[in-house]
């Protein structure tokens, strides 16, 4: 088997951009804006923070992906041939569709939110009485989705060893033979 060191990368440093980015954001930035000396700051600060981050955060995900389809090329006759691989790509085919899906939603909320660069806020996802209610309802969203986006990508990274550990020589013996065997 050919090295794929190059497909694998790109996979990996998008796939911990994804991850790493979203989950420092909702622990980090989301929670300090709240330090701006005002509701409106606040909001200011947050919206800057992640129109800031999603440049970034598009170019990780295309570098996942990019790096992901590769990764099933290199590895298509051991999907064919190993028990365990195709249901393996499959379910993180699944698993990426849903942090894309989630990705995306998040940034249609995001901008909903962006688009008043000063709303008052309490922090980068909590609302105030203050805070119009279209606004108010996109921040409710992302309060949630700010944790959804790092278990789904986070899960990524789990499958991500697991099929790494299914290229083991002796899992690749196993799988192939439980193939033949109709296991």
């Amino acid at each position: 088997m050919a090295r794929s060191t190059l497909s694998r990368s790109l996979h990996d440093l998008g796939l911990a951009a994804w991850f790493g980015g979203t989950l420092a954001n909702a622990v980090a930035l989301n929670p300090a804006a709240a330090a701006a000396p005002t509701a409106s700051g606040s909001g200011a600060v947050a919206n800057t923070g992640w129109d800031r981050w999603t440049p970034v955060n598009a170019v990780a995900i295309g570098v996942h992906l990019l790096g992901s389809v590769a990764q099933v090329g290199s590895n298509s006759g051991r999907i064919a041939a190993q028990s365990g691989v195709a249901s393996m790509a499959a379910g993180k085919t699944a698993l990426t569709a849903a942090a894309l899906a989630a990705t995306g939603y998040s940034r249609v909320l995001g901008r909903k939110v962006s688009a008043q660069t000063d709303v008052p806020a309490q922090d980068g996802t909590t609302p105030t009485a203050t805070t119009p209610d279209s606004v108010a309802a996109a921040q409710r969203q992302l309060d949630v989705l700010q944790w959804v986006i790092p278990a789904l990508t986070g899960a990524l990274v789990v499958v991500s060893a697991f099929a790494g550990e299914q290229e083991r020589a002796t899992e690749v013996k196993k799988g192939v033979l439980e193939r033949l065997l109709g296991r």
